[in-house]
C-alpha cells in the first residue's frame, strides 16, 4: 500500500534534503581547503612572525641552562614541558608548557613569545571545523570515511571512468565540464583520495577503536592499550632537580647516527618522577619518530621501540606524516599541496553538478558561490586581522561566508557573483601582504615569509588580470 504524503510536505522534505546535501559538501570543501593550505602549515608559522630568530647550530649547554633557569620563572611549569630544537624544516628554537611557548636566540637566550594564532586558527578548522575538539574530530573523521564511501561508489558508479581518463571537455556546457573535471581529477588521484580518507578517518574513530580493543582484549583497561601502541614512562623516584639535557643531547650521535632531534618532552616538571625523552626523526623511515628517553639527570634508559615494531606500531606512528605529507621534503608537500588542491575541485564539482542537474535555481545556487569563494576570502581577511590588531578569529572566516552571501543574493546569478567574489578575493591577497610589510617592514621580504608572501601576490593579480580578461558583468 502505497504511503500518502501532502505534496506540501514533500516539498518541505526534498527542501530540507537540498540543504543538508548542501551543508554536508560545504563541510567537506572545508577541510579540504584547510587541509591543503596546512600541508604548508610550518611554513605559515615562519610566515607569520618572519623576525624570530633562525639558525640551525645550537649550544647544548646554553639551552640546557637556559630551559633550567626559565622554568618557573619566566615559563610557567606545567606535567609536560617541551623544548623545540632547531630543524631543517623549522630552524628555530622554543621552549614551551602544555599553554604557550617562547622563541630562543641563537646563544640560547629566551626572545619573544611565540604567536601563531593565524596558523593555529587553520589547522583548528581542518581538525575540528572550529568546534569543541572532542566533536569536531568525530564530524572530520566521520567526513573521512564519507569521502572514503564516495571514491569507492564513485570507481563502480562510472565503469568508463578509467577509459575516458584523459577526455576532458572544458569549453563546452558547464554540466559536462564539471563532470569532466570531477571525474578526471578522481581518476588521476585516486590512490591519494583513498590514503587521505582513512587517514582522516582514523584521528577521530581512534578513540571507539580504542573502547573496543580495550574491552576486548585489555579487560577493559584504555592505559594498556595506549601503552602497547605508543609506549609507557618509566617509573622513576627521586630525580627532583634540574635536567641534564647537555649530556643527553650529546649521546645522541651514537644512540641514533643520522637521525634528526626534533623536540624533548618533559614528564612529570617539577616532581620527584620528572624524565624526559628526546624524538628524533629517521632518514627514509616514515614513522614520525623514535624516542629516547632519560631520567632527570640525562642518563639514557631506553627507547620506545617503533624503529623496530611490529608493523602495525609503525603504521599508527606514520599516520601523521602520511596525512599531512611531512616526509621526504618539499617535494612531497609540493605533491600533497596539489593533489589537495584537485581533491577540494573534486568536492566543490560535485556540488555543482548536483546543482547544474537540478531543474530549477534557487537560494541554494547562489549559498553555494558564497561558501566556495567567501570562505578563501575569509581566511585572507583573518590573516590581515591577524597582522594588523592580532586578532585573527574563527568568527572572521564564517562571517566572511555570510557576507559573501550578501552579494550572491542580490545578483542572483551564479557567474556575476563568482566574478566579484574572485576581484575581492584578488584584492584582499594583495592587501594582506601591504599590511604585514606596514607592520614589520622589509623583513616580509626575505626567507620564508619573501615566498609565501610573493605567491599571495602573485595569486591576487592573477585573479584579477583573469577577471579583467573576462567580460565584466554589468549590475542587475
Amino acid at each position: 500500500m502505497a504511503l500518502k504524503l501532502s505534496s506540501s510536505l514533500v516539498r518541505q522534505s526534498l527542501s530540507s534534503h537540498s540543504w543538508l546535501g548542501l551543508m554536508v559538501g560545504a563541510l567537506m570543501y572545508a577541510v579540504c581547503l584547510s587541509g591543503t593550505l596546512a600541508v604548508f602549515f610550518p611554513e605559515f608559522e615562519r610566515w607569520e612572525q618572519p623576525y624570530a630568530d633562525e639558525f640551525r647550530d645550537y649550544d647544548p649547554v646554553a639551552l640546557e641552562q637556559t630551559f633550567n633557569q626559565a622554568m618557573g620563572n619566566e615559563v610557567a611549569v606545567t606535567p609536560h614541558m617541551y623544548l623545540v630544537l632547531p630543524t631543517e624544516e623549522v630552524p628555530r628554537a622554543r621552549i614551551a608548557n602544555e599553554n604557550e611557548s617562547w622563541f630562543l636566540t641563537p646563544g640560547g637566550q629566551l626572545g619573544e613569545k611565540e604567536n601563531n594564532a593565524w596558523t593555529e586558527m587553520l589547522l583548528d578548522l581542518h581538525l575540528y571545523l572550529h568546534l569543541p575538539h572532542s566533536w569536531g574530530m568525530i564530524l572530520v573523521s566521520a567526513l573521512g570515511a564519507i569521502l572514503f564511501g564516495l571514491v569507492i561508489s564513485g570507481v563502480f558508479a562510472h565503469p568508463r571512468m578509467f577509459r575516458d581518463a584523459f577526455n576532458l571537455r572544458l569549453k563546452g556546457q558547464r554540466l559536462l565540464e564539471q563532470v569532466d573535471l570531477h571525474n578526471r581529477l578522481s581518476v588521476w588521484a585516486l590512490p591519494f583520495h583513498i590514503m587521505i580518507g582513512i587517514t582522516g578517518a582514523y584521528f577521530g574513530l581512534a578513540l571507539p577503536i580504542l573502547a573496543v580493543v580495550s574491552s576486548a582484549m585489555y579487560d577493559g583497561d584504555r592505559d594498556a592499550v595506549i601503552e602497547s601502541v605508543f609506549g609507557s614512562e618509566p617509573v622513576l623516584e627521586q630525580q627532583a632537580g634540574e635536567f641534564g639535557i647537555a649530556r643527553a643531547l650529546e649521546q645522541m650521535p651514537a644512540l641514533a647516527p643520522g637521525a634528526e632531534p626534533l623536540f624533548i618532552t618533559f614528564h612529570d616538571a617539577g616532581e620527584d618522577s620528572q624524565q624526559f625523552g628526546i624524538s628524533a626523526a629517521h632518514p627514509g623511515r616514515l614513522i614520525y619518530s623514535e624516542n629516547y628517553l632519560f631520567d632527570a639527570s640525562g642518563t639514557f634508559l631506553r627507547t620506545d621501540g617503533f624503529l623496530d615494531s611490529e608493523v602495525g606500531r609503525q603504521v599508527v606512528y606514520s599516520i601523521y606524516r602520511l596525512h599531512f605529507g611531512h616526509f621526504f621534503g618539499l617535494p612531497v608537500k609540493i605533491g600533497y599541496f596539489l593533489l589537495g588542491l584537485a581533491l577540494t575541485v573534486v568536492s566543490v564539482t560535485g556540488i555543482n553538478i548536483w546543482l547544474a542537474r537540478r531543474k530549477h535555481r534557487d537560494r541554494i545556487n547562489d549559498t553555494w558561490v558564497a561558501i566556495v569563494w567567501g570562505l578563501p576570502i575569509g581566511l585572507v581577511l583573518a590573516a590581515i586581522s591577524r597582522f594588523g590588531w592580532d586578532a585573527p578569529t574563527a568568527g572572521i572566516v564564517w562571517g566572511s561566508i555570510l557576507a559573501a552571501c550578501i552579494p550572491t543574493f542580490w545578483l542572483a546569478d551564479e557567474k556575476r557573483a563568482r566574478c566579484w567574489l574572485l576581484n575581492v578575493l584578488g584584492a584582499t591577497c594583495i592587501a594582506l601582504v601591504l599590511v604585514q610589510f606596514a607592520r614589520y617592514g622589509s623583513i616580509v621580504a626575505l626567507g620564508v615569509a619573501g615566498v609565501v608572501n610573493v605567491l599571495f601576490i602573485a595569486f591576487g593579480v592573477a585573479l584579477l588580470a583573469f577577471n579583467l580578461r573576462r567580460k565584466q558583468p554589468a549590475l542587475p
